[in-house]
């Protein structure tokens, strides 16, 4: 799977931009505030129809402009094929093979990413959230339904809230309604901590292997999931119901003083132990950076024994930001089987032959300039 070329119009810096790629690997190189990161993010929201850098649409049309579109065309099992995302102010609209999609879920998937930035880094140090967003677009990539149901879920969870904070001001007393969102979110919400466990038991298996070569077989890599509530990896959707009505039933009355749902997928989290060490606690900064790469290229692997085809990469400042020992490792794991674009503000740090055989991008002021190689 690769990118073949992308287009921008109105998009951030970019008024106008038409590229072609290499299959094999993209250099985009330039200084801060240039528009590298531009065109990575651009190519992230090709995949996912949405940023990684801020949640509003808006900010990605041009200052002054109406809307911003990014098209670019695929090839994906041995057949190429466009995709377009199109952002104003009355929304945003996704046409895949030029015809318009109706969901997002039914969108997504058909141009597969990982993304591997500087914040990445702090999968393992940094908060839940970060963790909770890593897991869902991921599984949201190799199983689009599962995107309904967590849209499905905060829409009805911010329902939920607000009647438990309406209940909490006795500004309402219709407990009836709780009951109905709280039977809606259980529907949803089982069917996220199932695919979860499903994705975990995937994504552990590959994790860990590529640790151990990483560490040289000196650490061995342990991923679990912390759930609100008592329900055991295993346990299938209609187990995972119950326990979750079992919990809500016996709660209400403490959700309704904190005036807010305590329980479920959106408070979930990930643990990770190395030689049995909790490694957010006790882990060193080296072995937390070693974890985040290896989930990461787990990720590669996993999406490739999912859809049958490895997944794009997409390197944004991130190479810099590691030691040489798992730069060359990241490098030489992707060498010549992963389509992969590396911004950076300069290649002379990374020694590796890979770079020496990349496609080169220079990026200044929303003007790109192409090198080729050799």
């Amino acid at each position: 799977m690769y990118i073949k070329d992308i287009k921008l119009s109105n998009y951030r810096n970019y008024p106008k931009l038409e590229l072609t790629f290499d299959d094999r690997i993209n250099v985009i190189i330039g200084e801060n505030a240039q528009g590298k990161t531009n065109l990575m993010e651009a190519i992230y929201v090709l995949g996912f129809s949405k940023s990684y850098r801020t949640a509003k649409d808006k900010e990605l049309i041009q200052w002054e402009q109406s809307y911003a579109k990014i098209e670019g065309t695929v090839f994906k099992r041995q057949y190429h094929f466009p995709l377009e995302i199109q952002l104003s102010t009355k929304g945003k609209r996704a046409k895949l093979n030029h015809l318009e999609q109706k969901r997002l879920s039914d969108y997504i998937g058909a141009l597969n990413l990982v993304m591997f930035a500087p914040e990445d880094l702090n999968l393992v140090k940094g908060s839940p959230q970060v963790r909770r967003r890593f897991i869902d677009m991921e599984i949201g990539q190799i199983k689009p339904v599962y995107i309904y149901h967590l849209g499905q879920y905060q829409k009805i969870l911010k329902q939920r809230n607000a009647l438990l904070k309406a209940l909490q001001r006795r500004k309402t007393h219709d407990k009836t309604m709780l009951d109905v969102l709280t039977e809606q979110l259980i529907d949803h919400a089982s069917v996220i901590v199932e695919k979860r466990f499903l994705f975990l038991t995937l994504l552990r298996k590959w994790a860990a292997s590529i640790h151990q070569g990483i560490s040289q077989d000196k650490e061995s890599l342990t991923i679990f999931y912390d759930a609100t509530i008592d329900v055991l990896e295993g346990d299938d959707k209609e187990k995972i119901k119950k326990i979750y009505n079992d919990t809500f039933n016996q709660n209400r009355e403490k959700e309704i003083d904190r005036g807010s749902t305590l329980y479920g997928p959106h408070r979930d989290d990930l643990s990770f132990y190395i030689n049995d060490r909790n490694v957010q606690t006790f882990g060193s900064q080296g072995q937390q950076r070693t974890t985040a790469l290896s989930l990461k290229l787990a990720e590669i692997e996993l999406i490739k024994s999912e859809v049958g085809e490895y997944p794009v990469l997409l390197l944004d400042d991130v190479l810099s930001e590691l030691d040489q020992y798992r730069q060359s490792h990241l490098l030489h794991t992707i060498k010549g089987k992963v389509q992969t674009f590396v911004s950076t503000t300069s290649i002379s740090d990374i020694q590796h032959e890979t770079i020496n055989q990349a496609e080169l991008f220079y990026v200044e002021n929303g003007s790109i300039t192409k090198q080729r190689r050799g």
